[in-house]
C-alpha cells in the first residue's frame, strides 16, 4: 500500500458519485476522512484540474497530495492499493459484465437523474431549496434563497449536456421505469446485481438511485408505488461494513443469462444507441447527435467523456482471451449490447 489513509475526499449529498464511493469506502473498510465540497478542510489541499464530485486529496507516502477525481478508475487505483473486500469480481467474464453495469448507471442512469431533478417543477423546488443548505447551512435565509435559484438556473441551462430536452424525455422516463423492473427482477433472485456481494456496477446504480429513489419527489413516488423494493435496496447499500462475503458469492456464468438477461437489454436498448450514435457524432464533428433510441427521436450536444467511455469497453473486451470473450459475446447476443463491439 502506498497511499496514506485516511483518505480524504469532499463531496456532496446531493451527488450520486460521492455517494456511491462513500459507500464503497465503507464497504470495503477503507478508512477515510469526508468534507462536505464548500467547506474549510484542515489541509491545504490542491483543486483539481476538473472540478467534479468526489475529489479524493491522495498522498503517497508523505509527498505532497493530488486531486483525484473519476470513481471508476478510482475504484480500480483503490482495488490495487487495498486488499480484501473487492468489489470487482475475480471471473473476468463477469467483471466485464459489472463494468458494463457500472458504465450503463454512471452514464445513462445520471440522465434520468438530472431529468427528474430539474425537469419537473416540485423536483426543481425541493434541489433549490436543499442543495445550497447544504453547503452554507448557516447563511441568512436571504442568501440561501438567491442561491439556489442561481444554483437551479445553472443547473436547468446544463440538461443539454446530459441530453435531457423535451424531445429525448419521453425516452427516459419510459427507461427508468423499465430499469425498475429490471432491477425488481433481479432482486427476487438475489441481493445484489453481482449475485450474493456487490460489485462496483451494483455501487454505481446506488449512486444514483440515492437522489432518484431518496431525494427528488417525482422519481422517489414513481419508484415506490412500482418498486419498493427498489428502494429499500437502496437503504441497503448505503453502508454493508458488516457485509461478510465470499468469492462464491459473486453470480455465476450460468446464472447471468436468468437474472441479468432483462437488465442487460435495457441496456442494449437505450445506453448503447446513444453510445454509437455520440461516437459518430464526435468523429464527424458535428454539432448534434441526432438519432433514433427506443423507436424515439433522440437529440443532444456530442459527450466526449462518453466517447472513452465507449472506447475503454473495447479496450476492455479485447483484453480478455480468446475463450473469456467468446462468452462474452455469447452472454451479450441478442441483447444489443453487441452493437458496441461490432
Amino acid at each position: 500500500m502506498t497511499i496514506e489513509t485516511p483518505l480524504l475526499l469532499s463531496g456532496a449529498p446531493g451527488s450520486p458519485y460521492t455517494r456511491k464511493m462513500l459507500a464503497v469506502l465503507r464497504y470495503r473498510h477503507i478508512p477515510y476522512r469526508f468534507f462536505l465540497s464548500g467547506h474549510d478542510t484542515p489541509e491545504k489541499l490542491p483543486t483539481p484540474k476538473v472540478q467534479l464530485l468526489p475529489t479524493f486529496y491522495l498522498r503517497e507516502r508523505g509527498g505532497d497530495y493530488q486531486a483525484a477525481v473519476d470513481s471508476s478508475p478510482l475504484i480500480r487505483r483503490f482495488e490495487r492499493e487495498f486488499n480484501g473486500r473487492s468489489v470487482l469480481p475475480s471471473d473476468p467474464v463477469i467483471d466485464f459484465i459489472d463494468y458494463l453495469i457500472e458504465d450503463y448507471a454512471d452514464e445513462w442512469l445520471t440522465k434520468a437523474m438530472f431529468h427528474y431533478r430539474w425537469h419537473y417543477q416540485p423536483d426543481i423546488e425541493r434541489a433549490a431549496a436543499i442543495l445550497p443548505r447544504w453547503r452554507a447551512v448557516t447563511a441568512p435565509e436571504d442568501d440561501h434563497l438567491k442561491m439556489g435559484k442561481i444554483f437551479a438556473d445553472r443547473q436547468i441551462s446544463r440538461l443539454y449536456v446530459v441530453g435531457s430536452n423535451d424531445t429525448t424525455a419521453p425516452v427516459i422516463e419510459a427507461s427508468y421505469k423499465r430499469f425498475l423492473d429490471c432491477m425488481k427482477a433481479i432482486l427476487e433472485k438475489q441481493p445484489f446485481v453481482m449475485g450474493k456481494r456487490p460489485g462496483s456496477g451494483d455501487f454505481g446504480i446506488f449512486g444514483q438511485l440515492t437522489q432518484l429513489t431518496h431525494f427528488d419527489p417525482t422519481p422517489m413516488a414513481l419508484t415506490l408505488d412500482h418498486a419498493p423494493r427498489v428502494f429499500a435496496w437502496v437503504d441497503i447499500m448505503e453502508d454493508l461494513s458488516g457485509l461478510e462475503p465470499k468469492d462464491s458469492d459473486w453470480i455465476s456464468r450460468d446464472a447471468v443469462a436468468a437474472n441479468l438477461r432483462g437488465l442487460l437489454t435495457e441496456i442494449g436498448r437505450v445506453y448503447a444507441p446513444a453510445l454509437i450514435a455520440n461516437a459518430k457524432a464526435l468523429t464527424a464533428g458535428a454539432e448534434k447527435v441526432e438519432t433514433e433510441i427506443d423507436g424515439r427521436p433522440w437529440v443532444q450536444q456530442p459527450f466526449p467523456y462518453q466517447g472513452k467511455c465507449l472506447q475503454w469497453l473495447r479496450e476492455k473486451r479485447e483484453a480478455l482471451s480468446t475463450a473469456d470473450k467468446a462468452e462474452v459475446d455469447k452472454l451479450l447476443a441478442g441483447t444489443g449490447c453487441e452493437v458496441l463491439f461490432a
